[in-house]
């Protein structure tokens, strides 16, 4: 019989169930250490390529116009989010709404170290309506209606079905 992990036991815990127990922590000690090991070679990437253009999209009420280069403000990172919400879909994703119900909670924490847009398809006022049914008051949110950026960067496929995506732009040196 193997060495148990450490000496904590539930009440009336058969040996057999600490057995499994004990395999089943050291696999997940083992997918720690492996995701330790992704995240260490994701902040270890190259810089990727220069944006393709530098996109206008629609945002606010009344609606105005935004470049994604004056998204960023005084940061030099800015999370993209791609909501699965396009021009001619009946619904929004309800996957993307309940992630974005949790960031729209959260985005006061997450604005103190990077800036977050959530980037929809739909005309900025189809997409502001909705994040209002759902009480979003601190997402800003843009409509890409008009412009190829879902395509360019993986927020639909070439069929103009949408795709959840979150993209990580990097500001430096002013591009």
């Amino acid at each position: 019989m193997a060495a148990n992990l450490h000496e904590r036991r539930f009440p009336n815990e058969t040996a057999a169930y600490r057995s499994a127990r004990d395999t089943l922590l050291k696999s997940e000690i083992a997918l720690r250490r492996q995701i330790e090991t992704v995240a260490a070679q994701r902040r270890a990437l190259p810089e990727g390529g220069e944006v393709l253009e530098d996109y206008l999209f629609e945002e606010g009420d009344p609606p105005r116009k935004a470049h994604l280069s004056e998204l960023f403000g005084a940061r030099d990172t800015l999370v993209a989010y791609s909501f699965m919400y396009g021009p001619d879909t009946g619904k929004a994703c309800p996957m993307c709404t309940a992630m974005l119900d949790g960031l729209n909670g959260n985005m006061p924490h997450i604005a103190e170290r990077t800036n977050l847009v959530v980037i929809a398809k739909s005309p900025i006022a189809r997409t502001r309506a909705y994040a209002h049914s759902r009480g979003w008051s601190n997402l800003r949110l843009l409509s890409s209606a008009g412009t190829t950026y879902n395509r360019d960067y993986f927020g639909e496929n070439p069929q103009g079905q949408q795709i959840p995506c979150l993209n990580v732009f990097v500001r430096r040196g002013g591009k």
